[in-house]
């Protein structure tokens, strides 16, 4: 939705911007009628070696002669614009990957981008050139989420390499706008790779990984969004099997400029190049990671390292002038297709203001997101509540009213949040008696709140789980116990305890709600619930969304993105990085909830309308459609997930995600689905050959509910 600032700030910026273009308009790097290999060539050679050092650290400083600006590369948007004050906060990453829906996911990122343009002009209309105002976004997150101890494991789209690569490339191509010559904003891939905790020991970390689980689990989604054309590219601060990988030859040579012929920016995570002298201690000085990064194409430092110690290493003779300017013509490319260059005039997006921030159409989308999240565990029938027979409501809970758990981590700030007590008590209205007591504190096992207003209610609504507090990115998440990592999958012992009095007390229903970004367990708190929801960090019109599940408004359709173990001890140590019996793709025991699970108000039926043929080859298409019919008596959304079961060879999955769609289907309607799937897209990587390898024999499509709930098969064979 492009909204416009008013008339005397698009003057002032037009001024400016103008002014700036005005003075040096013969340049050839400001004319937008050449190619933009033409403008970067004629930059690059308009600069000084000494300038052009300067712009390989994100905090550019201004280039006064040629009449370019100070610019700062950081900035953060994994759910809405960060860290720069008002701003549609979106749920959290992970809970837009229970969504299944890229097209929403996508629409989400647009209204992300639309914001980021807003807040950069008004900030430019005051000359202010700030961190987290540019029109940069150093996100999303696509690690793989492997291990649910992860801490940061909220910022990612889950455990699955295809679900993360399709959520990941609608975010993507939102934030930078169909023009791959024009970017709306710039995104970054990150972290690559293999970068999935422990988080205390991130800086020093060696990951592990043979080349079979490198390929087919932490390498893919990066390959997709690299192909649907990313701007940048995010190394992480771990090495990977002994290489640093911001200097790793294999990662970002070989693998990512060769073989993937990726030719975006190359950005290091923040001050990890003094981590690979200072920790890793794989090379001696910054002066030899300095040379040793530039050759091996970083462009963007995340400190100020490059630009300190480049031209001691063109000095001692370690790079070239010719290395810096490899280096540095990719952030000129990305300058120009953001537009730092041209005409303002010919901008589209000039005139966003303040009307294009938190408007009511994003905040309608934040609604959205929120509701198609959120994922129903249990229900013994009490939902939806009937209006009619729910005259009392009891809201209970450290997190009933607690903005942390609307906005998760990397988040943004704004005046339409709602907690989960204010969205209920909003949409029960008036006429409902609705009580909220804060009930229990994490750190109090012994003293709890309203229990007696809870037996004197129709119903109860307590919500517990984690914050960011508990989990997240190694420092913010402050009161974890392992350095934003979790040690283990229960909900606070308090809160635990709280909920098991709770239910001693009285028999009325109780419906819990459960808040995290990773996968907690669930069963400790089953037994004494009537239903559960998971609400994950649901962004700033969460209580709306939970409200409107809760009273039936809408039929929950969220599915879970993680597999939900019954304990930790049925996995290897968090520090072994093999993929062997992790995530549902290798783990052969039995699980609390499968990944893809999540129920619904209603019921969905599947049959065949054409089925797959009985066999292929290489490079050929498989098509087949299948009937998906809403037998229930509510309006719902399916989730339709198509797997693949392979050979019965060494190392295989023993299940793969390779489609899905979401579908809205009217209560004893239908709708008709067409799917296909390239058998390309089932090569694994051969060890033996170090190639990727189409494996003959006997392959079965399962149709399915969720990853342990298959309702059609067929069986084909690839010759």
């Amino acid at each position: 939705m492009k909204k416009r600032l008013p008339v005397t700030q698009f003057l002032l910026i037009a001024f400016l911007l103008f002014n700036q273009f005005a003075n040096s308009q013969t340049a050839k790097f400001r004319d937008s009628n050449l190619s933009i290999d033409e403008r970067a060539k004629d930059l690059l050679q308009a600069l000084t070696l000494e300038e052009k050092i300067s712009l390989l650290g994100y905090s550019s400083p201004a280039i006064e002669r040629l009449q370019i600006p100070y610019y700062n590369w950081w900035n953060e948007g994994l759910h809405g614009s960060a860290r720069a004050g008002q701003a549609t906060v979106f749920p959290q990453a992970i809970a837009m990957a229970a969504t299944f829906d890229p097209v929403l996911v996508n629409q989400v990122a647009d209204a992300i981008s639309t914001e980021a343009r807003a807040k950069h002009n008004m900030a430019i209309a005051k000359d202010k050139r700030l961190q987290y105002l540019g029109i940069n976004y150093w996100t999303p997150n696509i690690n793989i989420f492997r291990d649910p101890r992860w801490g940061r494991g909220q910022e990612t789209y889950g455990e699955d390499p295809y679900l993360t690569g399709q959520i990941g490339t609608a975010f993507i191509q939102g934030l930078q706008g169909d023009d791959p010559d024009k970017y709306k904003i710039s995104a970054c891939a990150k972290h690559f790779a293999a970068h999935s905790g422990p988080e205390a020991v991130r800086h020093e970390f060696n990951a592990v990984v043979d080349e079979k689980d490198l390929r087919e689990t932490y390498l893919p989604a990066f390959k997709t969004l690299v192909d649907n054309g990313v701007s940048a590219v995010m190394c992480g601060y771990n090495r990977l099997n002994d290489e640093p990988c911001c200097t790793s030859e294999n990662l970002l040579e070989t693998i990512l400029t060769k073989e993937w012929k990726f030719k975006g920016q190359i950005t290091t995570d923040c001050w990890s190049l003094d981590d690979i002298y200072l920790r890793h201690k794989s090379l001696t000085t910054a002066v030899d990671v300095a040379a040793a990064a530039i050759k091996q194409g970083v462009n963007m430092d995340c400190s100020p390292l490059l630009q300190r110690e480049a031209m001691n290493a063109i000095n001692q003779g370690l790079i070239s002038e010719k290395d810096i300017d490899r280096s540095i013509y990719t952030t000129l490319v990305t300058q120009i297709k953001l537009g730092f260059y041209d005409d303002p005039c010919e901008s589209a997006y000039t005139t966003f203001g303040p009307d294009s921030i938190n408007n009511n159409y994003h905040v309608d989308l934040a609604l959205k997101a929120a509701e198609k999240s959120m994922v129903l565990l249990k229900n013994d029938g009490i939902l939806p509540l009937e209006r009619s027979k729910t005259g009392s409501m009891m809201v209970l809970g450290e997190n009933a009213a607690n903005i942390s758990v609307l906005v998760g981590n990397y988040h943004g700030m704004s005046g339409n949040m709602v907690t989960y007590a204010e969205g209920l008590v909003s949409k029960a209205g008036p006429g409902t008696a609705v009580q909220y007591d804060f009930g229990v504190s994490y750190s109090d096992t012994t003293h709890f709140g309203g229990i007696w207003g809870a037996g004197m209610s129709d119903v109860s609504v307590v919500v517990l789980g984690l914050t960011p507090l508990f989990e997240g990115e190694e420092g913010d998440a402050f009161l974890s116990k392992s350095g934003g990592d979790k040690e283990d999958l229960s909900i606070p012992e308090a809160h635990l305890k709280f909920l098991k009095k709770l239910r001693a007390s009285h028999d009325k229903p109780i419906i819990a709600v459960l808040t995290a970004g990773s996968a907690l367990d669930v069963e400790e708190v089953a037994p004494y619930a009537d239903a559960i929801i998971y609400s994950w960090y649901s962004g700033e019109q969460g209580g709306t969304a939970l409200a409107n599940i809760i009273y039936g408004d809408v039929s929950p359709s969220g599915k879970l993105p993680l597999t939900f173990y019954k304990s930790l001890n049925d996995l290897p140590a968090y520090e072994d990085y093999s993929m062997a019996n992790r995530t549902y793709r290798y783990f052969n025991g039995e699980v609390a909830y499968p990944f893809g699970f999540g129920l619904s108000y209603t019921r969905f039926d599947y049959e065949w309308i054409n089925q797959p043929a009985k066999a292929y080859k290489k490079d050929q298409e498989i098509t087949f459609d299948v009937k998906v019919s809403n037998v229930g008596d509510f309006d719902g959304d399916d989730v339709v997930q198509i797997y693949i079961q392979y050979p019965d060879i060494d190392r295989m999955p023993i299940k793969e995600l390779k489609a899905f769609k979401r579908t809205s289907i009217k209560s004893n309607d239908s709708s008709n689905l067409t799917f296909s799937i390239n058998t390309s897209d089932l090569q694994k990587w051969d060890l033996k050959r170090s190639k990727w390898n189409l494996y003959k024999g006997e392959y079965k499509i399962l149709v399915s509910k969720n990853a342990n709930e298959a309702v059609l098969e067929h069986t084909f064979l690839i010759k």
